[in-house]
């Protein structure tokens, strides 16, 4: 019996490198590779031997006679992606298993035997500062140095996914067993620009490689979004996440209905989890003082905004079929606009807006100020906000509309539009993506200075495509070492040294 990959792929490719047959596609070293929404097991070349499934550091693997509930469709899924393409070894008609070709072997790192260890700062315990330093401790002899603003660890792993989310957040469970290793000491409470400069860290280091994410929300650009109620993604994100600078209370939940602009996977967490049965939030990895507003919760409704149609939604296909396949909550396609029932019922088999065939639809009557019912989550495409209305704080949303602008009673609205870096000051930034200046994860201008992540590509791609990504910036780094092109530090080598902070505050991992 095959195995199937199913809705929590992180695509970090880890799956890839265990398999003996080269069933799993996309690899990273193919075209398409980033740019699916996860990744796929040929069945026909699967050899049930389970080492995918074992390497998986987000338990998205599993046999397909194990499939259950909302994992039914992975085997139909997995199999749809090989329809009709030109991958095997052998003609389909031939009996034997269907091998797919491996491509001759790449070496793309040469370092000289007894190339001296270098001393690595690596700034951002994140996904992809992480897989940074994993990528050093394993195939370098690099002492590394971890630093996070943060007193403890995980970055966007511990605060940016859902609680509702167990098995993606399992990765944290594999980038922590680094933590330990010999060579890496992990100081946490610094943060570059208050607690160190980037000028210090330079000089105390072969090489400082910054992870630092892309932490603003990007703005919505229309009057009123200053108001009370108006919230960015990030803040409804580590509110349910317990991250240590939101407040608790920092949601109101007292309205009947919320409206999220943007249906990214982010807009589609934060809807998850506003419309969710707190019953089954427990025992989940959410924040104890959010769980307990949601069991007082307000809310009925959550309407996500779409500025485009179905056929190119933001989301993800795990991420929406997940939401529809849930109990207890009513997904409805708002059906003013015609464009959007013509992308649903001209769908072909796999397309995007084919997700939503079996959707309730309707022309919504957006009068009503607090819905009541059982909960749901409206999607309207085709449409966007053009101004945030209210006395002080927030009453309702002013949206684009097939016959003109019409007005969403709203008494919160959450702005899920994406994120943009932040440079830590002393660094180069590109105010208008968001990311500091660089080629290959080279900064710009300051040699011996590196970028991963978003904050080198944009906010773009999910945790596994950082491993891709560090591979790029650390084979860049590796290549300046051999080349002479890191700039000498004093003669006098000596560790940095790093504030010491009160003990609350300081959880120094190792070192």
């Amino acid at each position: 019996m095959p195995y199937a990959i199913t809705q929590t792929c992180c695509t970090d490719a880890s799956c890839v490198a265990a398999c003996p047959v080269n069933c799993i596609h996309p690899t990273p070293d193919e075209p398409d590779f980033g740019t699916t929404d996860m990744l796929y097991i040929d069945p026909r070349s699967c050899i049930d031997c389970g080492a995918c499934a074992d390497a998986c550091p987000v338990d998205a693997i599993h046999p397909v006679d194990a499939l259950r509930g909302p994992l039914e469709g992975y085997a139909e899924a997995n199999a749809e992606f090989y329809a009709g393409r030109p991958t095997s070894a052998v003609e389909d008609t031939d009996p034997a298993p269907v091998f797919h070709r491996w491509g001759p072997p790449s070496f793309d790192r040469t370092v000289p035997a007894g190339f001296p260890a270098l001393d690595v700062a690596v700034v951002g315990s994140g996904p992809a500062g992480m897989y940074a330093v994993q990528d050093l401790l394993l195939h370098t002899n690099a002492h590394v140095t971890l630093i996070d603003r943060l007193a403890v660890p995980g970055g966007l792993v511990r605060f940016g996914v859902a609680p509702d989310h167990p098995s993606t957040k399992r990765i944290g469970e594999t980038f922590a067993r680094h933590h330990g290793h010999h060579r890496l000491r992990v100081r946490l409470g610094v943060e570059v620009g208050r607690d160190v400069t980037p000028e210090q860290l330079a000089a105390e280091h072969d090489a400082v490689i910054y992870a630092v994410g892309a932490s603003e929300s990007r703005p919505l650009g229309v009057p009123g979004e200053d108001l009370a109620g108006s919230l960015p993604a990030t803040t409804v994100v580590g509110w349910y996440n317990g991250h240590p600078e939101i407040a608790p209370g920092a949601v109101d939940l007292s309205s009947g209905r919320v409206v999220v602009v943007g249906t990214g996977n982010v807009a589609l967490d934060v809807a998850r989890i506003l419309t969710a049965d707190p019953a089954d939030l427990e025992g989940t990895a959410i924040a104890p003082p959010a769980l307990e507003l949601l069991r007082g919760s307000g809310v009925r409704e959550v309407v996500l905004l779409a500025r485009r149609g179905p056929d190119t939604a933001a989301y993800t296909r795990p991420e929406m079929l997940a939401l529809l396949r849930r109990k207890g909550v009513e997904v409805v396609v708002d059906d003013a606009d015609p464009r959007t029932g013509k992308a649903i019922d001209q769908a072909l088999p796999g397309e995007h807006a084919g997700l939503l065939a079996g959707a309730r639809r309707e022309v919504v009557d957006w009068s009503t100020p607090s819905p009541g019912g059982p909960r749901r989550l409206v999607l309207r495409f085709h449409s966007s906000p053009t101004a945030l209305t209210g006395s002080g704080r927030v009453e309702a949303v002013r949206v684009t509309g097939p016959d003109g602008e019409v007005e969403i009673p709203a008494g919160t609205v959450v702005r899920a539009v994406g994120h943009r870096g932040r440079p830590p000051t002393g660094l180069p930034s590109d105010d208008a993506t968001g990311t500091v200046p660089n080629d290959r994860g080279r900064v710009e201008g300051m040699p011996g200075t590196y970028v991963v992540g978003w904050i080198k590509r944009g906010s773009t791609g999910g945790i596994g495509a950082n491993r891709t990504d560090a591979a790029e910036t650390v084979r860049s780094l590796l290549d300046d070492a051999v080349a002479g092109r890191l700039p000498g530090r004093p003669s006098r080598r000596r560790r940095i040294p790093l504030p010491l902070l009160p003990s609350r505050r300081r959880r120094a991992v190792a070192g």
